[in-house]
């Protein structure tokens, strides 16, 4: 079983920051990647960025200079750095996370799996 907490959001002026984290726990897991995803109304979930256990980030062109993805393997989180955020950018960001399951931090051989935390709402406020 997998938990994903997700903290950080709010209600923040347009040109300000928020700095969302997500923790994830569970027995015998390994993390193998974490991201941030977000869906505004209407609209379809789009990726903001994903970081890999070897600190390997990603994110969108779109996404990339305001968005700064980071992580803590040790703690198993990762943090979103939100500068000069626009209305635009109002949104439910969702955590996730892809783990498989290992002894000793060496998989066991099974699949990965996928897992989506209950997500956090960002409003930017024109």
């Amino acid at each position: 079983q997998v938990e994903l907490v997700e903290s950080g959001g709010g209600l923040v002026q347009a040109g300000g920051s928020l700095k969302l984290s997500c923790a994830a726990s569970g027995d015998t897991i390994c993390i193998s990647a974490m991201g941030w995803h977000r869906q505004a109304p209407g609209k379809e979930r789009e990726l903001v960025a994903l970081i890999t256990d070897d600190g390997s980030a990603y994110s969108p062109s779109s996404m990339k200079g305001r968005f700064t993805i980071s992580r803590d393997n040790a703690r198993n989180t990762v943090w979103l750095q939100m500068n000069s955020l626009k209305p635009e950018d109002t949104a439910v960001y969702y955590c996730n996370a892809r783990y498989y399951y290992c002894s000793g931090g060496v998989s066991v051989g099974g699949p990965e799996y996928e897992y989506w935390g209950q997500g956090t709402q960002v409003t930017v406020a024109s």
